[in-house]
C-alpha cells in the first residue's frame, strides 16, 4: 500500500512538471547535473561468528566482488561494523546499477552459505564528491 501512495504522488508531482505546489516548487529528486549520479547501496548483516566460518568461502565471495569491478559494476566493497571493531557485523557494497547488486546477492557464496543473515539494497543519488 506505501509503495501505490508514493506511485501516486510521483506522479501527482511530475504532472506539476513547471508549476509550483502551494509555495513550493517542483524539482525533481535526481539531477542531470554531472556531478549527480545514482548508484545502489548493498548492504549486508553478517552471522556472529563470520571469522570462523567465512574460511571455506572467501575466496568465491572476494572473486564474485573483484570481477564486478572489473566490469564496472561494483565500485568498491568490505566490512562493516562499530569503530575499532574485531568482527564485522556486516559489509557494503557499492554497484552502479541495480541489476548488479541484485546478481552479486544471487551469486554471492556467503549468502548461499548462510554467512550472511540478511541484506537490503538502498538507491543513493551522489548529488557532491571528490
Amino acid at each position: 500500500m506505501l509503495g501505490l501512495a508514493r506511485a501516486s504522488f510521483v506522479t501527482f508531482l511530475s504532472s506539476q512538471a513547471g508549476s509550483s505546489i502551494g509555495n513550493i516548487s517542483h524539482r525533481s529528486f535526481t539531477s542531470s547535473s554531472s556531478l549527480a549520479a545514482t548508484n545502489y547501496l548493498l548492504k549486508y548483516d553478517y552471522i556472529p561468528d563470520v571469522l570462523e566460518k567465512r574460511g571455506p568461502h572467501r575466496a568465491g565471495h572476494l572473486d564474485l566482488a573483484k570481477k564486478m569491478i572489473s566490469e564496472d559494476k561494483c565500485l568498491s566493497g568490505g566490512p562493516t561494523g562499530h569503530p575499532g571493531m574485531e568482527v564485522p557485523s556486516g559489509a557494503l557494497f557499492i554497484f552502479t546499477d541495480l541489476e548488479s547488486a541484485e546478481k552479486f546477492i544471487k551469486e554471492d557464496p556467503y549468502v548461499e552459505h548462510g554467512i550472511v543473515t540478511g541484506h537490503s539494497i538502498e538507491e543513493w543519488n551522489v548529488v557532491v564528491k571528490k
